[in-house]
């Protein structure tokens, strides 16, 4: 069974450039999350022969947003994590399967100079504690945009953006917990000494050409679901946004 996730920074931008459905098509998943859509519903009707899709839209127009394609009927599917000041932003979807959770995230930015960290530490804490609550009942699969690269190995420049966003002590920290909570970075597990391995890059300055990125989009999954593990991948082939797309198979 294939995942795929990409935050495709305004998948109209993206459509129109012809990557999206040329990416779609070549990666052939069984579930195609995005995170970033920046779309309202009926602005663009986007469909695939044997997917299904379900939307969450953010209030604000032309912001946030995700959406997940999927092969496969869900048993349930919700929205957001039930808190109010989270779910106003279109930042989560949840899709109950038979044997798993899979939940497509997008998550706040601290923005320039931490000024949304504090935001961003409260919807860290709650998130995690929305993830820990599907666990109790079945495996998690948590896909999307986490907007933090985790350890040094994880961006180009550690030492200059030490404490930048995505790279402060703070949100580190927060994926540390996570990732001691009985969760694991697919990627990491699997490569865990491999460098130069991102997923997002800068417009400026050519970083993307030159490989000076992050990798800040990831599959984490429960532990239990280690031993089903095949592979991840991030696929910085493929273009049409600033970030590529990541993708997780399990048997």
């Amino acid at each position: 069974m294939k995942f795929v996730s990409w935050n495709v920074n305004g998948l109209r931008a993206c459509y129109s450039k012809g990557n999206f459905t040329e990416a779609f098509e070549k990666l052939d998943a069984d579930f195609f999350c995005l995170q970033e859509t920046k779309i309202q519903a009926n602005q663009l009707d986007l469909q695939f022969i044997g997917y299904q899709s379900f939307w969450n839209y953010a209030e604000k127009k032309g912001y946030s947003g995700t959406a997940i394609y999927t092969r496969h009927t869900p048993m349930s599917v919700s929205y957001g994590i039930g808190i109010a000041e989270h779910d106003t932003e279109g930042r989560v979807i949840t899709l109950e399967m038979t044997d798993f959770y899979l939940v497509c995230c997008y998550t706040p930015n601290a923005q320039d100079e931490l000024r949304r960290l504090d935001y961003r530490m409260k919807w860290e804490d709650d998130f995690r504690e929305y993830l820990q609550k599907l666990a109790e009942t079945k495996p998690v699969i948590l896909c999307g945009d986490l907007n933090v690269a985790h350890n040094e190995i994880d961006l180009k420049n550690p030492a200059t953006n030490h404490n930048n966003a995505g790279f402060s002590d703070e949100e580190r920290g927060k994926m540390t917990t996570l990732l001691s909570s009985g969760f694991c970075d697919s990627f990491r597990y699997l490569y865990p000494d491999k460098s130069d391995a991102y997923s997002w890059w800068s417009y400026r300055m050519k970083a993307r050409d030159r490989n000076v990125g992050w990798r800040i989009d990831y599959f984490i999954i429960s532990d239990l679901l280690k031993n089903r593990l095949v592979d991840a991948s991030i696929h910085p082939d493929i273009f049409g946004s600033d970030h590529c797309p990541v993708s997780l198979e399990l048997r």
